[in-house]
């Protein structure tokens, strides 16, 4: 005989009958025979449902349905948090790289495309649905490559009239979905750039032809461990590449400029012309006296052009990459040691890739053999080679 299955109610309405048969006098095993149930079944309901009341059952009941469906929803969630963690990061803007995600999803998770198609918001006809491609293919997507290398301002829908003037039977979403796979797009605009020609301080305009005929020269900023600022006035050799001076100070004005002019001025010459930017310290009116006092010419370039000072503005870049960047200067003293010895071996021993990797001023330069010399002698009889003394 197959066993009654009963319901918590029908528990508990048995349990109630016991206790009323117990109050009329009857023993616990008359009274359990009587609802039809062994001794042991009756104290393992007593156990669990004691006490309870029909109401009770009723609402512990729902209870257990509400947490189960709990349950299912902290289980559910929790699988779409790892179907979208496994899924890619960002936006899937295409339905090929949903459908191509949800085969992944599928393969790597073990979940049903049903439930992987629910999650990335793919529609199961688009997941089914196979990738068709034209024969023509290939023959559109070159055409399109080369209609936007030739109108670089052109988007798809521009491009999609071209073709079709051309006689290609294609709609903008076609001609839209190969721009994407090509990775095709608009360049922002850039901004308008002046003309070169409306000052001759440009390094493009005045070009050095020999050694301190022109020379530049700019500020450089950084800060001591206390926080504190110094200034660093750089003038190089356009030509040759050397570093003439580094002036280190808290604070650098026109004296200062017109005092390491002076110096070098002494010592290597004057040059022709001295190019800068139109910071205060360059152009005042005392700097360009001097300067055309002593038989020099200012070149100044374009205001917000520094690219048009790029032999200077190269430099600080490799003084700030290689030494500022790379030092922490407790001291101004301390900084004036460490810069003046980076700008002896940045003369001497660095290698510059403008100079065929050789230092701008290297202390004993080592010839090269002429090329109509004859070939190399047997070993250890090389040719002496001259010194010269820079």
């Amino acid at each position: 005989m197959a066993r009654k299955h009963h319901k918590p109610e029908e528990i508990v309405a048995k349990l109630r009958q016991v206790e009323v048969l117990m109050g009329q006098g009857k023993a616990v095993s008359e009274a359990v025979r009587a609802i039809g149930v062994t001794e042991a079944t009756y104290y393992r309901w007593r156990s669990e449902y004691g006490g309870l009341k029909l109401d009770q059952v009723k609402r512990l009941k729902q209870l257990e349905q509400e947490n189960g469906r709990l349950r299912k929803a902290v289980a559910d969630l929790t699988l779409e948090k790892l179907v979208l963690k496994e899924a890619a990061f960002g936006k899937l803007l295409s339905a090929a790289r949903r459908r191509a995600c949800v085969a992944q999803v599928v393969a790597k998770l073990d979940v049903s495309e049903r439930f992987a198609c629910r999650v990335l918001e793919q529609h199961r006809s688009t997941q089914r649905k196979a990738l068709e491609t034209t024969d023509d293919e290939a023959a559109l997507a070159a055409a399109i490559i080369d209609w936007a290398r030739q109108y670089g301002r052109y988007g798809y829908r521009r491009i999609t009239a071209l073709l079709r003037a051309e006689g290609w039977r294609c709609n903008h979403k076609r001609v839209e979905r190969i721009w994407r796979r090509e990775g095709l797009k608009v360049p922002p605009r850039q901004p308008k750039r002046g003309r070169l020609w409306l000052n001759d301080g440009s390094c493009i305009r005045l070009r050095p032809d020999r050694p301190n005929q022109v020379w530049a020269y700019d500020f450089v900023e950084d800060r001591t461990r206390d926080g504190r600022k110094f200034r660093m006035l750089c003038v190089v050799d356009e030509f040759s590449r050397e570093a003439l001076a580094i002036r280190v100070a808290r604070k650098l004005g026109a004296a200062d400029v017109i005092d390491v002019l002076a110096d070098l001025f002494i010592v290597r010459g004057t040059p022709a012309h001295i190019r800068s930017d139109n910071g205060p310290e360059f152009a005042a009116t005392a700097v360009k006296g001097w300067i055309s006092g002593v038989g020099a010419k200012t070149a100044f370039v374009e205001p917000g052009s520094p690219w048009e000072n790029g032999y200077v503005e190269s430099f600080n870049g490799k003084l700030r990459d290689e030494l500022l960047a790379a030092e922490i200067f407790n001291t101004l003293a301390e900084a004036k040691v460490l810069i003046e010895n980076w700008r002896v071996h940045y003369n001497t021993a660095r290698p510059h890739s403008s100079l065929g990797y050789r230092p701008p001023a290297p202390e004993v330069i080592m010839p090269r053999a002429p090329a109509a010399a004859t070939g190399p002698g047997p070993a250890g009889s090389a040719q002496p080679a001259t010194a010269t003394i820079h």
